[in-house]
């Protein structure tokens, strides 16, 4: 299994003379095959962290590397979904996943299959054909899940995907990537502001403060891996221990919240 990892990161942002750190010195390690959840308020650094793993930012000092190589631009092994999801308006929703495939060479018929298949594990196949502007919300997600599944990423980095969709809608998204967490064992990084979102999904939980980015507070939620041992969300979400950890949490960020 693959790690990715970030040590010793640092960066700060400098207005006129002032100088305000936004990470220091700060050290993460993502496994293929877990859900990595970073939880903490706006404006904490989290976000910033996903964009120097995915290599779209560079630290001021600290590396990235994958399985011990440094890596310092963006790579098919680290694919990222934002919550604005960036599909190309102008392609239907079945060269929209094949994108990735047409750049890495594949052929049309095998990218076609490929695109298709992905299509179809989000739920989308019978909307192949269909422009960017005729999804619903939900649906641009999915896609946008869909495309980045299509390059076989060791690890996808989701900043915030599931913010903008209501209540019912969100609770899908969340069931579909615990399924595709079982189904392709892709290690995933996901960024939320929701409690109840990263007790759901995490195998490892990290509570950040910042900036400078720091952690509160560890957790090692079972929920994902219930769920994957065939336990439904609806029977995960209600029991007491759930309510309990949440509370945890919460606890955390309003104390936080005050100092």
């Amino acid at each position: 299994m693959s790690r990715l990892t970030a040590n010793n990161i640092s960066l700060s942002y400098t207005k006129g003379r002032s100088v305000r750190p936004i990470i220091q010195d700060f050290s993460l390690s993502l496994e293929q095959g877990e859900i990595n959840v970073l939880l903490g308020s706006s404006g904490c650094g989290k976000s910033t962290i996903l964009n120097i793993l995915a290599g779209f930012k560079a630290p001021d000092s600290g590396v990235v590397s994958l399985d011990h190589q440094q890596l310092t631009s963006p790579s098919a092994e680290r694919a990222v979904v934002f919550q604005d999801h960036a599909l190309m308006p102008w392609l239907n929703a079945i060269d929209n996943v094949a994108i990735g495939l047409r750049i890495n060479g594949v052929n049309k018929q095998a990218r076609h299959q490929q695109a298709l298949h992905y299509l179809q594990l989000v739920g989308l196949a019978d909307y192949a054909s269909h422009s960017v502007s005729e999804l619903s919300g939900g649906q641009r997600q999915r896609l946008g899940l869909a495309r980045v599944l299509a390059i076989k990423p060791r690890f996808i980095l989701l900043d915030e995907p599931f913010g903008a969709l209501d209540a019912l809608t969100r609770e899908k998204m969340q069931q579909l990537l615990l399924r595709i967490w079982k189904e392709t064992g892709v290690g995933i990084l996901l960024i939320t502001h929701s409690v109840d979102e990263g007790l759901l999904l995490a195998s490892n939980l990290l509570v950040l403060k910042g900036p400078p980015l720091g952690v509160i507070a560890r957790f090692n939620p079972e929920f994902s891996r219930r769920f994957h041992d065939g336990e439904s969300v609806r029977t995960l979400k209600a029991e007491h221990s759930f309510s309990q950890q949440r509370q945890q949490i919460l606890d955390l960020l309003l104390e936080e919240s005050d100092d």
